[in-house]
Protein backbone atom coordinates (compact mmCIF):
# COMPACT_ATOMS: atom_id res chain seq x y z
CA UNK A 1 0.00 0.00 0.00
CA UNK A 2 1.28 3.26 -1.00
CA UNK A 3 1.08 6.19 1.72
CA UNK A 4 3.00 8.68 -0.32
CA UNK A 5 1.35 11.67 -1.40
CA UNK A 6 1.18 12.77 -4.96
CA UNK A 7 2.29 16.30 -6.40
CA UNK A 8 -1.18 17.45 -6.59
CA UNK A 9 -1.91 16.49 -3.40
CA UNK A 10 1.48 17.68 -1.84
CA UNK A 11 0.31 21.13 -3.28
CA UNK A 12 -3.04 20.83 -1.77
CA UNK A 13 -1.88 20.38 1.37
CA UNK A 14 0.71 23.57 1.12
CA UNK A 15 -2.08 25.36 -0.56
CA UNK A 16 -4.20 24.73 2.45
CA UNK A 17 -1.25 25.22 5.21
CA UNK A 18 -0.76 28.81 4.25
CA UNK A 19 -4.16 29.87 4.24
CA UNK A 20 -4.69 28.52 7.62
CA UNK A 21 -1.77 29.71 8.76
CA UNK A 22 -2.01 33.22 7.57
CA UNK A 23 -5.96 33.32 7.29
CA UNK A 24 -7.33 31.42 10.19
CA UNK A 25 -5.19 30.91 12.70
CA UNK A 26 -5.72 30.16 16.66
CA UNK A 27 -6.40 33.34 17.99
CA UNK A 28 -9.13 33.62 15.10
CA UNK A 29 -11.11 30.37 16.88
CA UNK A 30 -10.70 32.33 20.46
CA UNK A 31 -13.06 34.99 18.76
CA UNK A 32 -15.32 32.71 17.33
CA UNK A 33 -16.54 30.97 20.56
CA UNK A 34 -18.14 34.33 20.91
CA UNK A 35 -19.66 34.68 17.84
CA UNK A 36 -23.22 33.95 17.35
CA UNK A 37 -22.78 31.52 14.13
CA UNK A 38 -19.60 30.38 15.72
CA UNK A 39 -18.05 30.81 11.77
CA UNK A 40 -18.24 32.96 8.87
CA UNK A 41 -20.22 32.05 6.05
CA UNK A 42 -17.70 34.23 3.79
CA UNK A 43 -14.91 31.77 4.98
CA UNK A 44 -17.17 29.24 4.11
CA UNK A 45 -18.05 30.17 0.70
CA UNK A 46 -14.62 30.99 0.04
CA UNK A 47 -13.28 27.46 0.60
CA UNK A 48 -16.04 26.41 -1.98
CA UNK A 49 -14.24 28.78 -4.36
CA UNK A 50 -11.38 27.09 -3.68
CA UNK A 51 -12.63 23.63 -4.38
CA UNK A 52 -12.43 22.28 -0.86
CA UNK A 53 -15.74 21.48 -0.23
CA UNK A 54 -16.15 19.57 -2.99
CA UNK A 55 -12.78 17.91 -3.15
CA UNK A 56 -14.18 14.19 -1.90
CA UNK A 57 -17.94 14.64 -4.07
CA UNK A 58 -17.74 13.14 -7.67
CA UNK A 59 -17.31 15.90 -10.98
CA UNK A 60 -20.73 15.70 -12.02
CA UNK A 61 -21.89 16.70 -8.93
CA UNK A 62 -20.04 19.83 -9.14
CA UNK A 63 -16.70 18.11 -7.13
CA UNK A 64 -13.41 18.01 -7.65
CA UNK A 65 -13.63 14.14 -8.26
CA UNK A 66 -11.07 13.30 -5.74
CA UNK A 67 -10.67 10.88 -3.04
CA UNK A 68 -11.44 10.98 0.61
CA UNK A 69 -7.56 11.06 1.31
CA UNK A 70 -7.66 14.61 -0.52
CA UNK A 71 -10.51 15.56 1.92
CA UNK A 72 -8.27 14.55 5.06
CA UNK A 73 -5.58 16.11 3.86
CA UNK A 74 -7.40 19.58 4.43
CA UNK A 75 -8.70 18.52 7.45
CA UNK A 76 -5.06 17.72 8.96
CA UNK A 77 -4.61 21.00 8.17
CA UNK A 78 -7.71 22.65 9.77
CA UNK A 79 -6.59 21.29 12.83
CA UNK A 80 -3.38 22.83 13.09
CA UNK A 81 -5.56 26.10 13.78
CA UNK A 82 -8.96 24.24 14.91
CA UNK A 83 -10.78 25.92 11.93
CA UNK A 84 -14.53 26.03 12.97
CA UNK A 85 -16.37 26.09 9.48
CA UNK A 86 -18.65 23.54 9.57
CA UNK A 87 -16.24 21.89 6.66
CA UNK A 88 -16.11 17.83 8.12
CA UNK A 89 -20.03 18.34 9.22
CA UNK A 90 -20.50 18.88 5.44
CA UNK A 91 -18.44 16.63 3.94
CA UNK A 92 -20.47 13.74 6.36
CA UNK A 93 -23.18 14.84 4.91
CA UNK A 94 -22.37 15.46 1.08
CA UNK A 95 -20.49 11.74 1.31
CA UNK A 96 -24.11 10.36 2.94
CA UNK A 97 -25.99 11.98 -0.61
CA UNK A 98 -23.28 10.45 -2.89
CA UNK A 99 -23.76 6.84 -1.17
CA UNK A 100 -27.82 6.85 -1.40
CA UNK A 101 -28.73 9.35 -3.68
CA UNK A 102 -29.30 8.93 -7.75
CA UNK A 103 -26.73 10.84 -9.94
CA UNK A 104 -29.86 13.52 -10.50
CA UNK A 105 -30.13 14.10 -6.94
CA UNK A 106 -26.66 14.75 -6.14
CA UNK A 107 -26.76 16.95 -8.74
CA UNK A 108 -29.53 18.75 -6.98
CA UNK A 109 -28.29 18.99 -3.75
CA UNK A 110 -24.22 18.99 -3.69
CA UNK A 111 -24.10 21.46 -6.48
CA UNK A 112 -25.17 24.33 -4.18
CA UNK A 113 -22.88 23.11 -1.72
CA UNK A 114 -19.26 22.63 -3.15
CA UNK A 115 -20.20 26.33 -4.41
CA UNK A 116 -20.25 26.97 -0.61
CA UNK A 117 -23.73 28.42 -1.18
CA UNK A 118 -25.74 25.74 1.32
CA UNK A 119 -24.21 24.24 4.72
CA UNK A 120 -25.02 20.55 4.77
CA UNK A 121 -25.37 18.71 8.19
CA UNK A 122 -25.97 15.22 9.31
CA UNK A 123 -29.39 14.92 11.73
CA UNK A 124 -29.34 11.51 13.04
CA UNK A 125 -28.06 11.18 17.12
CA UNK A 126 -31.15 11.30 18.95
CA UNK A 127 -31.67 10.27 22.73
CA UNK A 128 -31.16 6.65 23.43
CA UNK A 129 -29.54 6.68 20.15
CA UNK A 130 -25.70 7.00 21.31
CA UNK A 131 -23.78 5.51 18.22
CA UNK A 132 -24.53 3.83 15.28
CA UNK A 133 -27.70 3.47 13.46
CA UNK A 134 -29.70 0.73 15.58
CA UNK A 135 -32.63 2.15 17.87
CA UNK A 136 -33.38 4.92 15.76
CA UNK A 137 -36.82 6.69 16.80
CA UNK A 138 -37.57 9.43 13.93
CA UNK A 139 -40.29 8.09 12.01
CA UNK A 140 -41.21 8.56 7.86
CA UNK A 141 -44.61 8.16 6.82
CA UNK A 142 -45.94 8.39 3.00
CA UNK A 143 -48.53 10.16 3.11
CA UNK A 144 -49.91 12.20 -0.81
CA UNK A 145 -47.03 13.02 -2.67
CA UNK A 146 -44.30 12.71 0.23
CA UNK A 147 -43.47 11.93 3.81
CA UNK A 148 -44.15 12.96 7.09
CA UNK A 149 -41.26 13.38 8.85
CA UNK A 150 -41.47 13.41 12.66
CA UNK A 151 -38.68 13.10 15.80
CA UNK A 152 -36.01 15.07 17.57
CA UNK A 153 -32.66 14.94 16.64
CA UNK A 154 -29.79 15.76 19.41
CA UNK A 155 -26.55 17.49 18.72
CA UNK A 156 -26.31 18.22 15.14
CA UNK A 157 -23.21 19.39 14.12
CA UNK A 158 -23.06 23.33 13.17
CA UNK A 159 -27.37 22.30 12.45
CA UNK A 160 -27.99 25.91 13.80
CA UNK A 161 -26.67 27.21 11.13
CA UNK A 162 -26.87 24.98 8.25
CA UNK A 163 -29.16 25.11 5.37
CA UNK A 164 -30.08 21.57 4.51
CA UNK A 165 -30.45 19.06 6.75
CA UNK A 166 -29.85 15.12 6.07
CA UNK A 167 -32.07 13.36 8.29
CA UNK A 168 -32.25 9.93 9.05
CA UNK A 169 -35.95 8.20 9.75
CA UNK A 170 -37.18 4.60 10.24
CA UNK A 171 -39.45 4.38 7.07
CA UNK A 172 -41.30 0.71 7.47
CA UNK A 173 -38.79 -2.07 8.72
CA UNK A 174 -35.73 0.03 7.37
CA UNK A 175 -33.83 3.52 6.91
CA UNK A 176 -34.05 6.44 4.54
CA UNK A 177 -32.59 9.36 4.38
CA UNK A 178 -34.48 12.49 3.67
CA UNK A 179 -33.14 15.97 2.61
CA UNK A 180 -34.92 18.84 4.61
CA UNK A 181 -34.42 22.67 4.63
CA UNK A 182 -33.18 23.44 7.70
CA UNK A 183 -36.01 26.36 7.74
CA UNK A 184 -38.34 23.94 7.86
CA UNK A 185 -37.70 22.59 11.38
CA UNK A 186 -37.43 23.88 14.60
CA UNK A 187 -33.61 24.43 16.13
CA UNK A 188 -32.45 25.49 19.09
CA UNK A 189 -28.48 26.49 19.19
CA UNK A 190 -26.35 24.65 22.08
CA UNK A 191 -22.52 25.15 22.61
CA UNK A 192 -20.49 22.21 22.68
CA UNK A 193 -17.44 21.60 25.30
CA UNK A 194 -15.51 22.58 22.53
CA UNK A 195 -16.22 26.48 21.71
CA UNK A 196 -18.29 25.14 19.14
CA UNK A 197 -22.16 24.96 18.49
CA UNK A 198 -25.33 22.49 17.54
CA UNK A 199 -28.58 22.02 17.66
CA UNK A 200 -31.53 20.81 19.20
CA UNK A 201 -33.70 19.60 15.79
CA UNK A 202 -37.44 19.20 16.69
CA UNK A 203 -39.03 16.78 13.45
CA UNK A 204 -42.61 17.49 12.22
CA UNK A 205 -42.54 18.16 8.86
CA UNK A 206 -43.41 17.31 5.38
CA UNK A 207 -41.01 16.80 2.55
CA UNK A 208 -41.54 15.92 -0.92
CA UNK A 209 -40.80 12.50 -2.08
CA UNK A 210 -37.78 13.25 -3.90
CA UNK A 211 -36.12 14.96 -0.94
CA UNK A 212 -36.23 11.00 -0.28
CA UNK A 213 -32.44 9.54 -1.04
CA UNK A 214 -33.45 6.12 -3.21
CA UNK A 215 -30.73 4.49 -2.10
CA UNK A 216 -30.16 1.54 0.78
CA UNK A 217 -30.82 4.22 3.91
CA UNK A 218 -28.87 2.06 6.27
CA UNK A 219 -25.93 1.49 4.23
CA UNK A 220 -25.49 4.80 3.25
CA UNK A 221 -25.66 5.76 6.72
CA UNK A 222 -23.41 3.56 7.75
CA UNK A 223 -20.80 4.43 5.38
CA UNK A 224 -21.21 8.69 6.41
CA UNK A 225 -20.74 7.76 9.98
CA UNK A 226 -17.68 6.23 8.65
CA UNK A 227 -16.65 8.81 6.83
CA UNK A 228 -17.25 11.37 10.16
CA UNK A 229 -14.89 8.30 12.07
CA UNK A 230 -11.80 9.09 9.39
CA UNK A 231 -12.62 12.87 9.50
CA UNK A 232 -12.04 12.99 13.29
CA UNK A 233 -8.45 10.63 12.91
CA UNK A 234 -7.32 13.50 10.25
CA UNK A 235 -8.22 16.51 12.23
CA UNK A 236 -6.92 14.70 15.42
CA UNK A 237 -3.56 14.04 13.63
CA UNK A 238 -3.21 17.61 13.04
CA UNK A 239 -4.15 18.33 16.68
CA UNK A 240 -1.95 15.91 18.08
CA UNK A 241 1.23 17.07 15.47
CA UNK A 242 0.71 20.72 17.15
CA UNK A 243 0.68 20.02 20.59
CA UNK A 244 3.82 18.08 20.48
CA UNK A 245 5.20 20.85 18.44
CA UNK A 246 3.85 23.32 20.99
CA UNK A 247 5.06 21.36 23.90
CA UNK A 248 8.53 20.70 22.60
CA UNK A 249 9.25 24.36 21.36
CA UNK A 250 7.87 25.45 25.38
CA UNK A 251 10.42 22.47 26.59
CA UNK A 252 13.35 24.31 24.87
CA UNK A 253 12.59 27.73 26.18
CA UNK A 254 11.07 27.53 29.45
CA UNK A 255 13.50 27.85 32.56
CA UNK A 256 13.12 26.74 36.22
CA UNK A 257 16.20 27.40 38.54
CA UNK A 258 18.10 28.98 35.59
CA UNK A 259 18.01 25.90 33.61
CA UNK A 260 15.81 24.71 30.04
CA UNK A 261 13.54 22.33 31.59
CA UNK A 262 13.83 20.37 28.64
CA UNK A 263 17.17 19.42 29.94
CA UNK A 264 15.32 17.24 32.30
CA UNK A 265 15.44 13.56 31.60
CA UNK A 266 12.17 12.86 33.07
CA UNK A 267 10.35 15.23 30.93
CA UNK A 268 12.49 14.29 27.63
CA UNK A 269 10.85 10.92 27.91
CA UNK A 270 7.62 12.17 27.83
CA UNK A 271 8.14 14.22 24.84
CA UNK A 272 8.95 11.11 23.49
CA UNK A 273 5.93 8.94 24.17
CA UNK A 274 3.85 12.22 22.75
CA UNK A 275 5.89 11.34 19.48
CA UNK A 276 5.47 7.54 19.64
CA UNK A 277 1.61 8.32 19.76
CA UNK A 278 1.86 11.21 17.31
CA UNK A 279 3.08 9.03 14.97
CA UNK A 280 0.69 6.36 15.57
CA UNK A 281 -2.00 8.58 14.70
CA UNK A 282 -0.48 9.49 11.84
CA UNK A 283 -0.21 6.34 11.05
CA UNK A 284 -3.48 4.90 11.29
CA UNK A 285 -5.15 7.84 10.08
CA UNK A 286 -3.52 7.59 6.41
CA UNK A 287 -4.90 3.87 6.27
CA UNK A 288 -8.10 4.81 7.66
CA UNK A 289 -8.66 8.01 4.96
CA UNK A 290 -7.49 5.13 2.25
CA UNK A 291 -10.08 2.77 3.63
CA UNK A 292 -13.03 5.39 3.99
CA UNK A 293 -13.98 4.76 -0.25
CA UNK A 294 -13.18 0.89 0.27
CA UNK A 295 -16.62 -1.03 -1.16
CA UNK A 296 -16.04 -3.71 1.40
CA UNK A 297 -17.61 -2.59 4.61
CA UNK A 298 -15.45 -5.39 6.77
CA UNK A 299 -12.29 -3.92 5.82
CA UNK A 300 -13.76 0.00 5.51
CA UNK A 301 -14.81 -1.02 9.20
CA UNK A 302 -11.81 -2.47 10.51
CA UNK A 303 -9.31 0.22 9.70
CA UNK A 304 -11.46 3.02 10.76
CA UNK A 305 -12.80 1.27 13.82
CA UNK A 306 -8.93 0.50 14.70
CA UNK A 307 -8.02 4.32 13.89
CA UNK A 308 -10.96 6.11 16.03
CA UNK A 309 -9.53 4.13 19.22
CA UNK A 310 -6.33 5.15 18.52
CA UNK A 311 -7.28 8.42 18.58
CA UNK A 312 -8.86 8.46 21.42
CA UNK A 313 -5.99 6.91 23.35
CA UNK A 314 -3.22 8.46 21.65
CA UNK A 315 -4.94 11.48 21.37
CA UNK A 316 -6.13 11.80 24.75
CA UNK A 317 -2.74 10.99 26.02
CA UNK A 318 -0.73 13.83 23.65
CA UNK A 319 -3.07 16.29 24.65
CA UNK A 320 -3.12 15.57 28.69
CA UNK A 321 0.75 15.45 28.23
CA UNK A 322 0.77 18.46 26.31
CA UNK A 323 -0.88 20.60 28.83
CA UNK A 324 0.71 19.20 32.04
CA UNK A 325 4.25 19.91 30.69
CA UNK A 326 3.32 23.42 30.24
CA UNK A 327 2.40 23.77 33.54
CA UNK A 328 0.19 26.02 35.35
CA UNK A 329 -0.76 28.23 32.19
CA UNK A 330 -1.40 24.73 30.30
CA UNK A 331 -4.91 24.91 32.67
CA UNK A 332 -5.70 28.32 31.87
CA UNK A 333 -7.36 29.57 29.06
CA UNK A 334 -5.52 32.17 28.04
CA UNK A 335 -2.99 29.42 26.60
CA UNK A 336 -4.05 28.17 23.90
CA UNK A 337 -3.17 24.72 24.69
CA UNK A 338 -5.98 24.28 26.25
CA UNK A 339 -8.05 24.93 23.28
CA UNK A 340 -6.57 22.20 21.46
CA UNK A 341 -7.24 19.59 24.47
CA UNK A 342 -11.00 20.57 24.35
CA UNK A 343 -11.56 19.99 20.45
CA UNK A 344 -9.69 16.45 21.10
CA UNK A 345 -11.73 15.37 23.92
CA UNK A 346 -14.76 16.34 21.33
CA UNK A 347 -12.80 14.45 18.37
CA UNK A 348 -12.56 11.14 20.63
CA UNK A 349 -16.70 10.78 21.23
CA UNK A 350 -17.74 12.07 17.81
CA UNK A 351 -18.89 8.71 15.54
CA UNK A 352 -18.18 6.22 18.42
CA UNK A 353 -15.94 6.58 21.39
CA UNK A 354 -13.36 4.10 22.19
CA UNK A 355 -15.67 1.01 23.43
CA UNK A 356 -17.93 1.67 20.54
CA UNK A 357 -15.01 0.99 18.10
CA UNK A 358 -13.22 -1.76 19.94
CA UNK A 359 -16.83 -3.73 20.05
CA UNK A 360 -17.74 -3.10 16.00
CA UNK A 361 -14.03 -4.60 15.80
CA UNK A 362 -14.46 -7.67 17.36
CA UNK A 363 -17.65 -8.20 15.73
CA UNK A 364 -16.09 -8.06 12.38
CA UNK A 365 -15.39 -11.69 10.38
CA UNK A 366 -12.01 -12.95 10.71
CA UNK A 367 -11.69 -11.20 14.06
CA UNK A 368 -9.40 -13.56 16.18
CA UNK A 369 -9.11 -12.58 20.06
Amino acid sequence: MDFELSEDQKMIRRTVADFVKKELPVTRMRKMRDDETGFSREVYQQMGELGWLGIALPEAAGGFGGSFVDAAIVLEQFGTTLVSEPFAESLVAARAIVHAGTEAQQETFLGPHCAGEKILTLAHVENGLRYGIDGLQTRAEKNDGGYRLVGQKRWVLAGHAADQLVVSAREGDGIALFVVDASEVTRKAVATMDGRKAAMVELDVTVAADRRLEGDGAHALSRALDDGAAACCAEGYGIMKTALDMTVDYLKTREQFGVKIGTFQALQHRAVDMFVETELGKSMSILASIRADEVDDAERQRAISTAKAQLTTGGKFVVQQATQLHGGIGVTDEHDIGLYFKRMHALQVLYGDEPFHVRRFTELPSFAA
